[in-house]
């Protein structure tokens, strides 16, 4: 605990959010992740699966619910990222021919 507390600069470091930290915090204000889903509008079977499936609606749902960010309480899939594996040559090649063949098909129309 003093390596700890020397680390954080004497203050205690707060513990991240677990699913159940997170399920805690839901019955703790009187919610089920089903009840909340039905409030939310979105399917439970989804709200149930937001422990091993990446879902937007329901992360959010959860998080203003709870009035804390999303990317805290899923700070794994935070913040988002969007892997390109073309390089920018390709990228601009495949444009170029996109635009070649839209080209000719608004010559042959």
């Amino acid at each position: 605990m003093r390596q700890h507390r020397l680390l954080t600069g004497g203050l205690p470091m707060a513990s991240p959010w677990t699913k159940a930290r997170i399920k805690c915090a839901l019955e703790e204000r009187g919610m089920t992740l089903t009840g909340l889903a039905e409030l939310k509008g979105i399917n439970p079977g989804a709200m149930r699966n937001v422990w091993s499936r990446v879902s937007r609606s329901c992360e959010r749902a959860i998080a203003d619910y709870l009035d804390v960010p999303a990317a805290e309480l899923f700070p794994d899939r935070y913040p988002i990222r969007r892997s390109c594996i073309l390089s920018a040559e390709n990228q601009a090649l495949i444009a170029r021919e996109k635009a070649r063949r839209e080209a000719d098909r608004s010559a042959a129309a």
